[in-house]
């Protein structure tokens, strides 16, 4: 692995951004991040053994930028091992994410860490776009309704709301250096595990920028994505892990009670809806298994304070839907549930993401 030359001096944020296989739409985002109304920043850059030009892109933009663009030059071991790398040579106050095929608005960096520091919190959440690559036509927006801040400690199922992935998103930056590995990161909901990983090391104050700041570009056919029934037991062998975790570091049981609502949201729900896509998969047989799981190592999901109709009406849409498919799983009605949102969103071609 290979790297630019240190550079020393503290920065406001950090931005990571992995690199694999995006020539086509890297100078977009990088373009994106440069030219940020927030001067202090870093952008950090992991060729991540990339195949195409990617390298030979990256050092164009570090010659231009060399203030700015730090470089990591290494074999490919996917985004997980990735992010880490870029955590570790970090300068910035907070470290942010985004993905190379993606761009940021000019005032991304600023708003965030302004918020932030506004609310000397640990997180700070923005909203975004889900834009389709080919016509530019914007699918949805996303977390850009008004959210009152939280503090993980005291409300630990609002956690259940954000989005799982880490690219709206900026971090302390003492967070992510001290947060537990996994020994195997999944390779789909890989963004999820390092994201709870995340709760579990920082337990104060999310804030919220309720304006679209990124555009997450959707490639054609990227609604529609299935899993294997091997990424499954993968993703269940993390779950697993990073509940281990959580016991290791004693976590109240408020926030265990989060995290199995998290569980049920992201493996009963999402995980068995990209399920429902693979043809060869009985689902209704995978939605059985995933109840066992969810009953072995996250019990409180079936009686949760966070999935009833009292935290629902306090805290919004976000739990209104997990309470619907909470009681569809319930009634053994999950299939036909899935089935017909299948259904809806491919002939409305949007998708509200759960």
């Amino acid at each position: 692995m290979t790297s630019s030359p240190s550079k020393t001096n503290p920065v406001r944020l950090s931005i990571i951004v992995p690199c694999y296989k995006v020539e086509r739409y890297l100078s977009k985002c990088l373009a994106s991040l440069v030219g940020q109304t927030l001067q202090d920043i870093e952008i950090v850059c992991i060729n991540d053994g990339s195949p195409d030009r990617c390298i030979d892109i990256l050092r164009e933009w570090e010659a231009r930028y060399p203030d700015k663009i730090v470089i990591i030059d290494k074999r490919n071991e996917g985004v997980w091992r990735g992010r880490w790398d870029g955590i570790r040579v970090a300068r910035g106050e907070y470290i942010g994410f985004l993905d190379s095929d993606d761009y940021a608005e000019p005032d991304f960096a600023e708003r965030l860490y302004q918020a932030a520091g506004e609310a000397d919190a640990d997180i700070a959440v923005c909203g975004f776009s889900r834009v389709d690559l080919d016509t530019g036509k914007v699918l949805s927006r996303e977390l850009c309704r008004e959210r009152e801040p939280f503090c993980i400690a005291d409300d630990p199922g609002r956690i259940v709301e954000l989005n799982g992935a880490p690219w709206n998103k900026v971090f302390r930056a003492d967070i992510l250096k001290g947060m537990h590995d996994l020994t195997e990161p999944p390779p789909v909901l890989d963004d999820l595990m390092f994201q709870l990983l995340a709760y579990l090391e920082g337990r104060g104050t999310v804030c919220f920028v309720p304006v679209s700041l990124v555009n997450y570009m959707v490639r054609a056919g990227s609604i529609i994505t299935s899993v294997s029934e091997e990424q499954v037991d993968a993703v269940y062998r993390a779950f697993v892990e990073v509940h281990e975790w959580y016991e290791h570091d004693e976590a109240p049981e408020a926030l265990m009670q989060a995290l199995d609502a998290a569980a049920f949201l992201h493996l009963g729900i999402s995980l068995n809806y990209r399920l429902s896509y693979n043809r060869d998969v009985d689902l209704r047989a995978a939605v059985d298994r995933c109840t066992r799981y969810l009953d072995e190592h996250f019990p409180t999901w079936r009686h949760s304070p966070y999935i009833n109709g009292q935290y629902a009406r306090i805290n919004g849409p976000s739990f209104k839907r997990l309470l619907t498919s909470s009681r569809m799983y319930k009634l053994g009605l999950l299939p036909q549930f899935l089935g017909a949102y299948r259904t809806i969103t491919e002939a409305a071609h949007f998708d509200i993401k759960w």
